[in-house]
């Protein structure tokens, strides 16, 4: 299927990359299908979640764990039936970023994580109970930690 973006063109993507996210994501809940489309270049992290549905619409999205290996909560039951999640090997995990002008400045939102079944392509953004995760999280702060 060929769809329309803003940021890509036109790209053609396989029924079965659909994700679907049920109750869309929080303040577009209109849109509930989007795609991964994956950075060309393998050695940077950034992906997009394009919607299907609104050429427009298009969250950079990174792997959390990629610059906090100790990033650590638990999905509520709740989404993990509404997601139908068996097992902890079809989960993805992507959190949100925006990218400033400043790059140093990027942040990720890990206070709200985007849950990804890949076996059934059903996706939620969950917003955590936990206070250490805040929805301005530094990347790089994060990165300077680990490196």
């Amino acid at each position: 299927m060929i769809i329309e973006t803003r940021h890509f063109g036109e790209i053609e993507v396989g029924l079965e990359e659909v994700i679907h996210f049920p109750d869309g994501i929080p303040a577009f809940e209109e849109n509930k299908k989007y795609v991964i489309i994956e950075n060309p270049d393998k050695d940077v992290p950034f992906h997009w979640l394009q919607s299907i549905e609104e050429p427009s619409l298009a969250f950079v999205i990174i792997n959390p764990f990629l610059f906090m290996e100790d990033y650590d909560f638990q999905i509520p039951k709740s989404i993990l039936e509404k997601l139908e999640i068996e097992s902890p090997e079809i989960v993805s995990v992507h959190t949100i970023v925006v990218v400033p002008d400043d790059i140093n400045k990027m942040t990720a939102n890990l206070k709200a994580p985007i849950i990804i079944n890949t076996k059934n392509k059903k996706g939620k953004q969950i917003v955590l109970d936990d206070t250490k995760y805040q929805t301005k999280h530094y990347i790089i702060d994060e990165i300077k930690k680990t490196g």
